[in-house]
């Protein structure tokens, strides 16, 4: 491919970088500072997105659980001492906040369970608010398609959180491939220590519900559940209603750089090759789920695997599974690519509890958990082959500051929608096929929005809003 149409390909489409985006990070931003509502005040809104939400002004605060919300106020008081926290505007229920603040608001994050990123994202978009979604931006493919379309509707700024597309090792990646470091890429091995499911047959008990808590607006559209210790605060992730498994939680951040360097699109069909767990609504603790996508712009086909969970053998429980982040607690315990293994021996190195390899006719490269980590194996192979010039813009910050300046800019943020929908539909794409069962090719018709070969997979493709939580 000649060098000018892999700019054009690789950055028009908004990626990894906008050429409108790019431009507009060397104007100076308004002066004036953004005012933000945090929707989702749990480990990763606090944590992270608070903090950067810090550098604006937050000016509200949404989440069920009031005990969040306190801990969200004291971590303002902590990271912007001159803030007047009194001035903060706390709702346990974002529907409230929207009616009595959208004309208020410039731009929404939103770190809620995942069956909450649509309607609170399109309720922000009709109001023209710009919107922070973390991934895998949706719950069902349905909504990843809706947001995609509000964000060309509206006009706003949008942003999913894969932070590490910000990141300067998937730009380099795309640049190694681009150079052919590895030529033409068949397969790409992915995996995560995430186990982000439960045993088959695995029961939850019901718990008294904290005080103060607002259930009704967590369980939202939903399928009405009573309170328990396995739903709150983090391990939503395990339940087919609230979450998407160890897919859906680090799918969007391990094959995001390949998805952007080898310009994948759609995958001609998805199947799981292993799983173990799951049923009675929570995701499995292991799978290996094969995607085939088609050539394309002079590439040829290619095959992703996920890994993730536990490895065959490894028995679920306390010992080996955290219980709290749901990672498995030894590298040896995990299910990783049997490619993994070989290199590591081979080579003596460590490729780490996340990453991806992808494997060319002219060699291998390996990428980190967050597109970082970018280098040819073996280590000799990366320092003899040139360094490929950079063609790509980089991001300056944050993957947070890269939509604000979009924001202050009228510009796009490098992960917008119309990037990174389709790629959350790949992952969302790895939860059908794990409903399907092992052995049970899914064949997407993307256009139709049905499984073309199990017709009864296709009621997971929308979402059934509650009464009371229609958008």
């Amino acid at each position: 491919m000649k060098r000018r149409d892999f700019i054009k390909t690789v950055s028009a489409g908004v990626s990894g970088m906008s050429v409108l985006g790019a431009q507009g990070q060397d104007k100076a931003p308004a002066k004036k500072p953004l005012r933000i509502a945090v929707i989702g005040c749990g480990d990763r809104g606090v944590r992270t997105l608070l903090v950067e939400s810090c550098k604006e002004q937050v000016v509200a605060l949404a989440d069920p659980d009031p005990q969040r919300i306190k801990a969200a106020l004291d971590r303002v008081r902590k990271m912007a001492p001159d803030v007047d926290v009194t001035k903060i505007k706390t709702f346990s229920d974002y529907h409230e906040l929207f009616d009595k603040m959208g004309t208020e608001l410039d731009a929404a994050v939103i770190a809620t369970c995942n069956h909450h990123h649509a309607p609170a994202a399109l309720m922000a978009m009709k109001r023209g608010i710009h919107v922070y979604v973390e991934k895998p931006l949706t719950h069902t493919i349905y909504e990843a398609r809706q947001l995609k379309e509000a964000a060309k509707k509206y006009g706003v700024v949008t942003q999913m959180g894969q932070h590490g597309h910000s990141n300067e090792g998937c730009r380099r990646l795309c640049e190694y491939i681009e150079a052919g470091a590895i030529g033409q890429v068949h397969e790409v091995h992915c995996w995560t220590r995430r186990c982000n499911g439960l045993p088959s047959g695995y029961k939850s008990p019901a718990l008294p519900l904290p005080q103060g808590f607002d259930w009704d607006s967590w369980i939202g559209p939903a399928p009405f559940r009573k309170f328990h210790d396995d739903l709150h605060p983090h391990n939503w992730h395990l339940w087919t209603d609230f979450g998407n498994g160890s897919i859906g939680n680090m799918g969007c951040h391990i094959i995001d750089p390949s998805y952007w360097a080898l310009k994948l699109k759609a995958p001609e069909s998805v199947e799981v090759e292993e799983m173990r767990g799951g049923g009675n609504g929570t995701w499995p603790i292991s799978t290996r789920i094969r995607f085939d996508f088609p050539a394309r712009e002079g590439m040829d086909p290619v095959k992703i695997y996920w890994h993730d969970g536990l490895a065959k053998g490894v028995e679920y429980s306390r010992e080996t599974v955290q219980k709290r982040w749901r990672s498995v607690n030894k590298r040896e315990w995990q299910n990783v690519p049997p490619l993994l293994d070989e290199l590591e021996k081979k080579y003596n190195r460590n490729f780490g509890n996340n990453g991806s390899l992808l494997i060319g006719d002219k060699g291998i490269m390996c990428m980190g958990e967050f597109g970082d980590g970018c280098r040819i194996v073996p280590e000799e192979a990366h320092r003899a082959f040139p360094v490929p010039k950079k063609l790509l813009p980089r991001v300056k910050g944050t993957h947070q500051d890269d939509f604000f300046q979009a924001c202050h800019n009228g510009t796009q943020a490098c992960a917008n929608f119309e990037y990174s929908a389709p790629l959350a539909e790949i992952a969302l794409l790895g939860n059908l096929a794990m409903l399907a069962g092992l052995k049970r090719r899914v064949e997407w018709d993307g256009n139709a929005m049905r499984c073309t070969n199990i017709p009864e997979l296709n009621k997971y493709v929308k979402t059934t809003y509650r009464d009371g939580w229609k958008i």
